[in-house]
């Protein structure tokens, strides 16, 4: 692909234009990180109720699935071509082997639809550079370069739109594959590859809910380039949410939402819940089930579900979200540990569902027996511990509750309210409904604001 040359009259506007809203003449003068509040809450309204998405990382590095030449390789199984320091034309072989002859889009979309999820952010491109797409601009992608030769995200586009589920994209800013890239012509590699690839994503597959961007740590870029992309990708698809790996974001999230910060639409904390969440900023959390995003044949460290469902209720007690990895191996399975766990996830969502999704952060802090969400005029004490008293005390607010309820009793039967001393006390029967966390809703009539004073 030869330069493009901008007309005269281009370079003088670009001359002209503020640095923050346009860095080249060939991109829009609206600088789309000087958003109205109301405008930006209508875009992220859909990705806050969401509550609970499915991360996907896959891609050629399930070939080698975290061995190399007999040899097991330390790190994270996407990681394997650094960490096994795998040569281009070395690690191109299993580029070359990659057939996922098993995949199946509409099945992978039914799991997490099953599972109470929301949204599906697939890797498009990793690091390693391959993509999984039917790329205009590159042959290193999965119809040129592999046995496979489909359109692996066009059909998982499909198969989301069917299930009622956001298609959101994670893309890598690195690519150890380029060799622009990786040899001191970045600029070019930003301009000539990596921009057209994503507007191929953002105009190809239908409504696209995220860019999940990675890859910010390389010296090459800079948060002023995250700005740049931040409002090219923007300008694709104006309703489009970004994460704050666009710039470097990363290193100071509570930037993102007081104007003149970092680029990006919320934070990233990465295999960790935030002891006392992110006030005043979107954020989700992204973890694993086992030790890897990638697929790696011997990673058998898997967490238990009772343990995934408590940190879905924990993050979402602190109005984040909660985005949970799934690493498919080359034939194009998700391994079965992690059906298991999505299933057992989604047999206690189809109860309790309505106390995570569409709901904001506790109104009170922590409880040693559990967590709390909320939505205007109820409030969802989920207990994990079951008390021996027989009861659980809920701080007072302002409003008045009206109504407790367990949401595993078919019937609804009103448990016993007491409001006595400096809480309310809501009666419970002798056995937890369910093991991991039961859940009692108490309906509010009045603000859901906590008050000190006497009930």
């Amino acid at each position: 692909m030869k330069p493009r040359i901008a007309p005269i009259v281009a370079v003088l506007a670009a001359a002209l234009a503020p640095p923050a809203c346009r860095l080249h003449a060939d991109e829009p003068a609206r600088d789309f990180l000087r958003e109205p509040a109301p405008e930006r809450d209508k875009r992220m309204k859909w990705w806050r109720e969401a509550r609970f998405g499915m991360f996907i990382h896959w891609g050629a590095y399930a070939v080698p699935a975290g061995e190399y030449q007999g040899k097991r390789a330390k790190g994270l199984g996407e990681w394997i071509m650094h960490s096994a320091r795998i040569p281009v034309a070395e690690y191109e072989k299993f580029v070359a082997r990659f057939d996922p002859v098993k995949f199946d889009a509409d099945a992978w979309a039914a799991l997490a639809e099953q599972a109470g999820m929301k949204y599906v952010v697939i890797t498009s491109k990793h690091h390693d550079g391959f993509c999984l797409w039917d790329s205009k601009v590159s042959t290193y992608d999965i119809v040129d370069a592999t046995p496979c030769k489909k359109d692996v995200l066009k059909l998982l586009a499909e198969a989301c739109k069917a299930h009622g589920l956001r298609l959101c994209f994670y893309h890598s800013i690195m690519d150890w594959h380029h060799p622009q890239a990786r040899g001191g012509s970045f600029p070019t590699y930003r301009e000539q590859y990596l921009k057209p690839q994503l507007k191929e994503l953002l105009t190809g597959y239908g409504d696209v809910g995220v860019l999940w961007f990675d890859g910010e740590w390389i010296r090459e870029w800079t948060e002023q380039q995250g700005k740049d992309l931040y409002n090219y990708v923007r300008s694709l698809k104006p309703d489009l949410i970004v994460n704050n790996r666009v710039g470097k974001g990363r290193k100071g999230m509570e930037g993102m939402s007081k104007g003149g910060g970092y680029a990006g639409d919320f934070g990233t904390p990465e295999q960790q819940i935030p002891a006392t969440g992110l006030p005043g900023v979107d954020w989700e959390s992204c973890m694993t089930m086992n030790d890897t995003w990638g697929y790696k044949h011997f990673d058998r460290n898997w967490k238990p579900a009772a343990a995934l469902i408590r940190n879905l209720v924990d993050v979402a007690s602190k109005g984040g979200n909660y985005l949970l990895n799934v690493g498919p191996t080359a034939e194009g399975l998700i391994p079965e540990p992690s059906v298991e766990r999505l299933q057992a996830i989604g047999k206690w969502m189809k109860t309790n569902g309505e106390a995570i999704h569409g709901t904001a952060a506790s109104p009170f802090g922590r409880e040693a027996w559990g967590r709390y969400t909320c939505k205007p005029g109820r409030i969802y004490a989920h207990v994990f511990d079951w008390p021996g008293s027989g009861r659980i005390d809920v701080p007072p607010i302002e409003g008045k509750i009206t109504r407790a309820t367990l949401l595993a009793d078919p019937d609804r039967k009103g448990l016993e309210v007491t409001c006595g001393g400096k809480a309310v006390t809501i009666a419970l029967p002798g056995a937890a409904p369910d093991p991991v966390a039961s859940v009692v809703a108490l309906d509010v009539e009045g603000p859901l604001t906590p008050r000190p004073r006497r009930c």
